[in-house]
């Protein structure tokens, strides 16, 4: 097999190590990038492509992600990972923790942990890799990765999420979830929220949010209610489709350009948080990006020509 085709068939495991590690598309290809220069730049040809490259990709990872704090730390508003639709890396045998793990909710508690105990948690909970494998990979010693492992862990299970096992049940609610947004039956979206629920949008100061965070099941229902049947006046559809693993929608203004993408975290039946990402530089990975300012100013136009 070449050096290529190596890297070709671990590709999807590297994408899925990196964008676990920085929680953005675009970086994690990046590092998936210079995880081959430097395996192909290699003169010598490693006893395992895996090792090697599991390795580089998760130390590259690490750097820049030690960078990318600083930026995350400024930035306007919520941060959330950007919006990942489907994993390019499926183990039968990890099937649970791989789907677990790149929820938005999963990579929002990982922001928690130092990027050793990131890449230490991603690497052996994750993708089950031995300890010596661990080691090798982060630059510790096996009894110190160990340690890093039992600091994630417990940061990890502080505030861990448990969604629904059954995943029709959760496409039943979803499917539920977004023929009431469609006609903008307010008492409809309040019976599938929990009391608690959150609807939290990032924008990043780069375009109109739907909300910075609105709570309770009654202001979430009515703020979707009736900014949805809205936002169909001017031609704005959505199509259901899993982000993060998770039921969610992607929407599309009228020339078909990404506007911003919906995530839902369901729990004991009842959606627990609504996420939604419209900051165009988490977008591009989808597609051409929408104008979210200019739809925004149709939808009041839309609004003021109802009143």
């Amino acid at each position: 097999m070449s050096k290529v085709e190596e890297f070709e068939e671990l590709r999807p495991l590297l994408f899925s190590i990196a964008y676990r590690i920085l929680g953005s598309v675009g970086e994690a290809e990046d590092a998936v990038q210079e995880t081959w220069l430097r395996f192909d730049g290699s003169s010598t040809r490693p006893t395992s492509a895996k090792a090697f490259l599991s390795a580089a990709v998760t130390r590259i990872s690490i750097d820049v992600l030690r960078s990318a704090r600083v930026r995350r730390e400024e930035y306007v508003g919520p941060w959330f990972p950007e919006p990942l639709l489907s994993d390019p890396y499926q183990d039968p045998a990890q099937a649970v923790e791989l789907a677990d793990s790149v929820s938005m909710a999963a990579l929002l508690l990982l922001e928690r942990l130092s990027p050793l105990e990131r890449a230490v948690f991603v690497l052996r909970e994750v993708f089950a890799f031995e300890f010596g494998e661990v080691a090798a990979a982060v630059g510790r010693s096996e009894a110190a990765c160990r340690q890093l492992l039992v600091r994630a862990r417990r940061h990890m299970e502080a505030g861990r999420p448990r969604f629904e096992a059954d995943r029709q049940e959760r496409h039943e609610l979803a499917t539920r979830f977004f023929d009431a947004l469609k006609s903008g039956d307010v008492d409809g979206l309040r019976d599938l929220l929990a009391a608690d629920v959150q609807l939290v949008g990032d924008g990043g100061g780069k375009a109109p949010q739907l909300a910075k965070a609105v709570m309770g099941a009654q202001n979430v229902a009515r703020v979707l209610g009736t900014v949805f049947p809205l936002m169909s006046r001017i031609d704005v559809t959505f199509e259901p489709h899993e982000v993060n693993g998770q039921p969610g929608a992607i929407f599309r203004d009228r020339d078909g350009k990404v506007l911003h993408t919906l995530a839902l975290d369901v729990l004991d039946g009842q959606i627990q948080t609504i996420r939604t990402v419209i900051n165009p530089d988490k977008l591009g990975h989808l597609g051409p990006v929408a104008d979210a300012w200019a739809v925004d100013r149709e939808v009041k136009q839309a609004r003021r020509q109802m009143n």
